[in-house]
This record gives C-alpha cells, structure tokens and sequence, in this order.
C-alpha cells in the first residue's frame, strides 16, 4: 500500500469543510452570541427532545446514564493521596467510566478499582506536549505496566504549528503503537484552544492515521477547554469509527448534554459526581448551598 500524503489528504478535509461552512447558515444566537448551530441551549433541547446519542455511546448502563462516559478525572498537581483515593471511592460508587490521574498514582487506583467496571486513565507528555516521542512512548509503557487501561497523550503543539506533520505523527503513533502492544485505549489531546480551525483539522487526521482510538479537546492546562464547535468540527474529521472526548470546562449536565448533542462519546470532568447527581435529579451539595 502507498505511503498516505498527509499534506495531501488534509487539504482535501480542510476544503469539504470549508464548502460546508460557506453553505450552513451563520446566524447566531440571541442567549450566547454563538453560531445557532452550536448554541448550548438549542443542542440541550435537542438531546431532552429524544437525542439519543448519550445512551448509545456511554461505555455500559441504562440508555441515558451519563456516569459510564465520564473519565473522573484529577491531575491538579498537588492532588494528596487522600484525594485520589476519594476520586477512587467515588469512581466506584458511581460507575464512571475510568479514573483520569498523573502517572504516579496508576498503581495506586489500579489496587484499589480492582475488581470494579472502572478503568485507570493516565497521561503522557502532559501537560504540554513538548517531550520527545520516545519518552511518551516510555511513559506509555510504564503506565500500562502500573495498571493504566487508557492513555491520554498531548501531542507535539509546537510541531504542528511549524507545519512538522511527519513528526507530530510519529510522535503520536509512539504513543498508540505502545498502547496496542498492552491493550489500552489511546487518546490524542490536540490543545485545540492552541489551534486555528485548519490546525484542528489537521491534528485529528494525523490521529486518525496514527490509528488512535480517541481524539480529545483539551488538556485542562490550556487557555481554554472543549467547546460544542470544536466537538462537531472533531467529529466531522475522525468520522464515525473513532471516539472524541470533550475535558476542559465541563461542569454540569447542561455542560453534557452539549457536548455529546455536537459528537463527544466521552467527557473528561472533575465535577463527574455533581453532574451525575444532576442526571439522578439528586440536588448536589453545591446546588443546595446556591452556589
């Protein structure tokens, strides 16, 4: 088989994106100044009107149970242990789908969620991207042999926006070659607040021809987390076949809700116990106190 043009096959994407957004309507909403497409309110609607996406793409679970595609997540860097086996405690109780932690507390929450339907989920080259591939790849590898199921990698910014494609998919396939060769999830963090639309287009087809499972928005760390507009123009890249995961800024239901409406099929958060409850019709103790 040829070598896939990369540079080639990108244009190609960044065109038929470009033709659809000259043929979509770009009015914008009254409540959030956004294109009407993306409004948080229209796609909330959407998905209380009968969207189904959230119950068909959750990892397990009733149809409609939000926990299951919930990544509960803690990476502050002076997370405590006390901390991170609360995270575990509630991982388990609530039936997230994994535990989302710096590479030194994987063996710790593999132990304790041992036994449970929850997963451990670490990061690699984070949260900057800036390492070299073949220490991700190192880390990729220690981390599954600590008990990670799943890796979350941030990629090489600084060579994409140099227009080093070849290197930013090496740097990637470093990533998921190791995580097949243990039986992980591989998730490619683009930092999309970091890039303009054509750069996003580009990331996610380098993910997708690095065979990666997953591309996901943001790292938390960033200028800015996921958006519905970023999720759909996501979506639209890696097509159908691939998961994308919408972290950074995710808070509530409502928060949700539009982002699985505009394509995620995950959700990185570290509110996951508050957004449950809210899905539950439970009132959080932060709800409770009008905060």
């Amino acid at each position: 088989m040829a070598p896939v043009d990369l540079e080639r096959l990108i244009q190609i994407i960044v065109e038929e994106l470009a033709a659809a957004k000259a043929t979509t309507s770009m009015t914008r909403c009254g409540c959030h100044a956004v294109v009407y497409e993306c409004c948080p309110s229209r796609i909330a609607a959407v998905v209380d009107a009968g969207a189904t996406r959230l119950g068909l793409h959750a990892t397990g679970g009733s149809p409609g149970e939000v926990a299951p595609m919930i990544d509960h997540t803690l990476l502050k860097p002076d997370a405590t242990r006390a901390e991170v086996e609360a995270l575990c405690r509630e991982a388990a109780e609530y039936g997230f789908a994994s535990v989302c932690v710096n590479p030194t507390w994987v063996s710790l929450c593999a132990r304790l969620l041992r036994g449970s339907t929850t997963v451990v989920c670490s990061v690699v080259g984070f949260p900057l991207g800036a390492t070299t591939a073949d220490t991700k790849q190192y880390e990729t590898r220690r981390a599954i042999f600590d008990g990670a199921r799943e890796i979350d990698m941030v990629i090489n910014v600084g060579a994409l926006k140099s227009g080093d494609l070849h290197l930013v998919e090496r740097d990637i396939q470093a990533v998921t070659a190791a995580c097949r060769e243990g039986g992980a999830l591989s998730k490619v963090i683009i930092e999309a607040a970091l890039l303009t639309d054509e750069e996003k287009v580009t990331a996610c087809t380098l993910a997708k021809a690095a065979a990666a499972d997953f591309v996901k928005t943001s790292t938390g760390f960033g200028p800015g987390g996921a958006t519905p507009a970023d999720v759909a123009l996501m979506r639209r890249v890696v097509g159908e076949e691939m998961g994308v995961k919408a972290a950074g800024g995710v808070r509530n239901l409502e928060g949700v809700k539009a982002m699985v409406a505009a394509g995620a099929t995950r959700i990185g958060a570290s509110a996951g116990v508050r957004i449950v409850q809210e899905s539950r019709g439970q009132q959080t103790a932060a709800a409770a106190k009008g905060y």
